[in-house]
């Protein structure tokens, strides 16, 4: 529970913002969209300075002949990707993207980034303007320049100030309000606070960081190192060779970030955050990266990466694998492959005939 003095500052933040209602709104109802939205459904009905209704902008599908989105709004409950955890009835589903985004003030993403960059033009003429967002979603991508992070694509997309947010999350867990932290990193220090607002929980404690690069790249490149570790556990290698790839890739993490961003700003203790090492920790030992990797070894890379995701994923999508492909293709790009033996080889095994044992075979 909060402690008085929590609840006394976090009275005066709402006071200070409570000339205008903001209006949330989430777009992405997968696993951990779902997770984060049951806290911001909670929030926005705790705090004045948040209109009572987040809408949640839902790819719609049928499950057993009819729609998610009225099966959400009739159960308050995300049947498919969350089931069991009740978000509270002010949580609407919303199957048309314009709708559930209109007037928004503050938007938040949660979806495979692959998907974002359609959907840009509609949320900019739907969106309140000086709308403020943040990016939940664990990817990176790429141009013919280099590495492009998904929250520089929504500030120059929608013209909007951009937060990001990563952290230890398995959203399983944070189905249960079992607890657990976040990491916030920000530009504006208004912002960060105002999302940190919609989000700080009785189940969830939000850290903030002036960081938004640092914990941006946290957030994708842990899912490597998770690929990595599910191959050690495919293999039955047992605890100490699993330590030495977290060790391993927490390493090239760090280097990663260090070597593509050296003037921004990127701080030493991000690494230390529930976004970095946190993170990097659970993300290795349980989550979605994890769990198909072990499969894929455990098969004899018989089976692709993508058959195992249909198989076990129920229509979630497998990030660590198109980061470690995205990843490759800059290293290759700059001619760095050499610099990062560990993702390079993670991405090898992944899609060539790079057999598993070279996991531990190379020179690191």
């Amino acid at each position: 529970m909060l402690s008085r003095m929590a609840k006394v500052q976090q009275r005066a933040l709402s006071r200070a913002y409570s000339t205008k209602k903001e209006k949330i709104c989430m777009v992405g109802s997968g696993n951990f969209g779902s997770a984060l939205v049951r806290i911001l459904g909670r929030n926005a009905l705790r705090h004045d300075v948040f209109d009572n209704e987040v809408r949640m902008y839902v790819h719609e599908e049928m499950i057993d002949g009819k729609p998610l989105t009225q099966i959400i709004n009739e159960t308050n409950e995300n049947v498919k990707y969350l089931k069991g955890a009740k978000f509270t009835k002010n949580v609407i589903a919303d199957p048309n993207l314009e709708s559930a985004t209109k007037g928004a003030t503050m938007i938040c993403f949660c979806l495979p980034h692959q998907f974002l960059k359609p959907m840009m033009p509609k949320i900019k003429a739907a969106a309140a303007p000086g709308v403020k967002v943040l990016s939940a979603i664990k990817g990176i991508d790429f141009d013919e320049n280099g590495i492009v992070l998904i929250s520089d694509i929504l500030r120059k997309e929608l013209n909007a100030d951009c937060s990001v947010l990563m952290g230890a999350n398995v959203a399983n867990d944070m189905a249960s309000d079992a607890f657990c932290e976040t990491t916030i990193g920000y530009r504006d220090q208004k912002n960060g606070e105002l999302f940190k607002l919609a989000y700080d929980d009785f189940s969830l404690k939000v850290g903030t960081v002036q960081d938004t690069v640092g914990v941006e790249l946290c957030g994708a490149l842990k899912n490597i190192v998770a690929i990595g570790a599910g191959f050690v556990d495919g293999l039955g290698m047992g605890g100490n060779t699993k330590a030495a790839i977290i060790r391993i890739g927490l390493k090239e993490m760090v280097k990663f970030c260090k070597m593509f961003y050296p003037t921004a700003g990127i701080s030493d203790d991000t690494f230390l955050e529930s976004c970095g090492v946190a993170d990097l920790i659970t993300t290795c030992y349980g989550g979605r990266n994890r769990k198909c990797a072990e499969a894929f070894a455990k098969h004899g890379k018989t089976k692709s990466l993508d058959q195992i995701e249909a198989e076990l994923l129920g229509g979630q999508k497998l990030q660590g694998t198109l980061t470690a492909k995205e990843v490759n293709h800059i290293l290759k790009m700059k001619g760095l492959e050499h610099e990062f033996p560990f993702f390079t080889t993670v991405y090898k095994i992944a899609y060539t005939d790079t057999p598993l044992s070279a996991l531990t075979t190379t020179p690191y």
